[in-house]
């Protein structure tokens, strides 16, 4: 028997320690033993009861993890028992939907991911399909590597889903983990970054700063205006609230962007004619794909990404509620658990 973190109701606060079976695996299926999980705003979302998407009841918590091969199905091919990896999101897909056979996977509409549709990872065994692993180079410690998928996130939102040259002026609005992701990454792309952000995010917005970004606390139109008075080039929306939507269409210069990664279920109750008057584009971003968690991998092995300084702490996952408070109140930005 293994401690997990399971969520096992709809209802708010819904999440306990229970102790379950070691998975069993099929024949194009890895067993996993992890090493580190992280802990998303999509968890933190299913134990407050105010997500907007199904979950399969009781599930295990967890979706951002790394660990070791300890078991291999009879059917995989090119990994073994020892192999050091982390593990894409979409554990059940459909090989003959279309978005699948694009390879936009992520964008199958019967997917279903660990921590909602599946068992995740915050336990000690997980069963992973053998199509969704990457390898880890032994000098990547897992507390860093378990980060891979928001940073793949993030790599989507900014590099593929937007269009950043060197030398743009791009404000972020939202300074949680995918925002000061999104905000590192487009400074990696050669971007002036601004990001926005309210008095008590102070903390997360050092972070961001850290990572050689401007912090903007509030309004950010006099930052978007400076260079000529039409508006920064592009947008980068990141918050979990509908109206930042508005924020950033005023803030975008004509013929200007906006990658929009963040979710808000709330309507949105306001004219989205500057939309059509400056000829802005409206991009959403949601997941990632094999490219680019190869990408990310290979940024975060080379130190030209760096994930440490968002990692406020590590928690064995019998104290998951601290480290779960910890990010939900804004303490930390990134909370990493281990098994026990």
């Amino acid at each position: 028997m293994n401690a997990a973190v399971v969520n096992y109701a709809p209802d708010k606060h819904s999440v306990e320690i229970r102790e379950i079976d070691k998975p069993t695996i099929g024949p194009e299926d890895v067993l996993l033993e992890v090493a580190n999980v992280g802990v998303c705003g999509s968890d933190l979302h299913q134990w407050t009861a105010d997500h907007s998407w199904p979950v399969n009841y009781p599930v295990v918590l967890g979706h951002e993890f790394g660990g070791h091969i300890v078991e291999v199905g009879k059917e995989v091919e090119h990994w073994k028992e020892g192999d050091r990896v982390v593990s894409e999101t979409a554990a059940i897909i459909s090989k003959d939907n279309p978005m699948t056979r694009r390879g936009l996977y992520n964008l199958d509409n019967t997917r279903k991911g660990f921590g909602y549709g599946v068992n995740g990872a915050m336990t000690k065994y997980v069963r992973v399909p053998s199509r969704i692993l990457h390898h880890v180079p032994d000098h990547l410690p897992f507390e860093e590597a378990c980060l891979t998928e928001p940073c793949c996130v993030a790599y989507n939102a900014v590099v593929k889903n937007a269009r950043i040259e060197p030398g743009d002026r791009v404000v972020v609005l939202g300074p949680g983990t995918i925002g000061i992701l999104c905000a590192a990454m487009a400074k990696l792309c050669g971007a002036e970054v601004a990001i926005v952000g309210l008095e008590q995010d102070a903390h997360r917005l050092e972070i961001a700063r850290g990572y050689g970004c401007e912090v903007v606390i509030g309004d950010a139109k006099s930052w978007a205006m400076e260079r000529d008075g039409l508006g920064c080039d592009g947008v980068i929306d990141a918050a979990g609230a509908s109206i930042t939507l508005k924020i950033a269409l005023d803030l975008v210069r004509p013929a200007g962007w906006i990658s929009k990664v963040g979710w808000g279920p709330q309507p949105l109750n306001f004219n989205i004619d500057p939309l059509v008057q400056k000829n802005i584009t409206l991009q959403g971003s949601f997941s990632h794909n094999w490219p680019i968690w190869e990408r990310v991998i290979a940024l975060l092995a080379s130190g030209q990404f760096d994930v440490k300084p968002i990692i406020g702490g590590v928690w064995p996952v019998t104290e998951w509620h601290e480290a779960f408070e910890k990010m939900h109140k804004g303490e930390v930005v990134k909370s990493v658990l281990r098994p026990v």
